[in-house]
C-alpha cells in the first residue's frame, strides 16, 4: 500500500511539473504543500498504532499522537475544496488541470481514509463495534467542521497553537448563533455526508475482500 501511495504521489507531482512547464508558470503549487500535509495524518496514525501496542491509549504518548492526528487529519479531506481554484487563472488546457487536480485530491483523500481506517481498527480492539463506529463518525464530523473553518474562515492547523483564542471565539459564535451562521452547518453536514458515505463504501469493500480471502483460504485448505 505504501508503494502504491508513493507512486500516486509521484504521478501527481509529475502532472504538476509537466503542467507548470507547459504554462510557463508554477501556479497551483500549493497543491504540493497540501498533499504533503495529507501525508502527515497517515504517519501519525501509524505512530499511534505502534504506541498502542505497548502503552495505554491514556498514556501521554497515546494522547499526544491522538491530538496531533485529529489536528492534521482534516488537511487530507480539505483538498476536495481545492477544486474551486481551478478556473481562477487562464491556462492552456482546462481538462489537463482537471486531471491534475483530481490526482492530487484523490491521493489526499485516500491518505486520509487509510489513516482513519488504521485508527478504526485500533478502536475496534478496545471498544464495542457500535461505539467504535460512533467515534469514527464523530471524527468525520469534526473534520467536516474543520473544512468549513479552513475554507470559509481561513483557519489552519497551525492556528490551533498560534491563535487558539481566535478559533475558540469563531467556533463559539457559530454555536451560540446558529441561525446567523447557517453556512457553517450547511458546509459541515454536506462534507460529513460525503466523507461518511465514501468511507462506508470503502469499509464495506474492505470487509468483503477480507471475507473472500478467508473463504479462499478455507477452500485451499480443503483441497490440500
Amino acid at each position: 500500500m505504501g508503494l502504491a501511495l508513493g507512486l500516486m504521489t509521484l504521478a501527481s507531482l509529475g502532472l504538476f511539473i509537466f503542467g507548470a512547464k507547459a504554462n510557463h508558470s508554477p501556479e497551483f503549487s500549493y497543491l504540493i504543500w497540501n498533499l504533503f500535509l495529507a501525508w502527515i495524518p497517515l504517519g501519525l496514525s501509524l505512530w499511534l498504532s505502534k504506541v498502542l501496542q505497548r502503552k495505554l491509549w491514556s498514556s501521554w504518548e497515546g494522547l499526544l499522537a491522538t491530538l496531533l492526528w485529529i489536528g492534521f487529519l482534516p488537511n487530507s479531506f480539505y483538498m476536495v475544496t481545492d477544486f474551486i481554484h481551478i478556473q481562477e487563472v487562464s491556462r492552456i488546457d482546462l481538462l489537463y488541470d482537471v486531471v491534475m487536480f483530481s490526482s492530487f485530491i484523490f491521493t489526499g483523500l485516500l491518505l486520509g481514509f487509510i489513516s482513519l481506517y488504521v485508527i478504526h481498527q485500533s478502536l475496534l480492539q478496545r471498544l464495542s463495534r457500535r461505539t467504535a463506529h460512533g467515534v469514527v463518525a464523530g471524527v468525520l464530523f469534526v473534520c467536516s467542521f474543520a473544512i468549513y473553518l479552513g475554507r470559509d474562515l481561513r483557519w489552519n492547523t497551525w492556528d490551533i497553537l498560534v491563535n487558539p483564542g481566535g478559533i475558540l471565539i469563531d467556533v463559539s459564535e457559530r454555536f451560540l448563533h446558529p441561525l446567523t451562521y447557517s453556512p457553517a452547518y450547511t458546509t459541515t453536514i454536506t462534507f460529513f455526508v460525503l466523507l461518511g458515505s465514501v468511507y462506508t463504501v470503502g469499509w464495506q469493500l474492505t470487509r468483503a475482500m477480507r471475507y473472500q480471502k478467508i473463504m479462499d483460504d478455507k477452500e485451499r485448505d480443503c483441497i490440500t
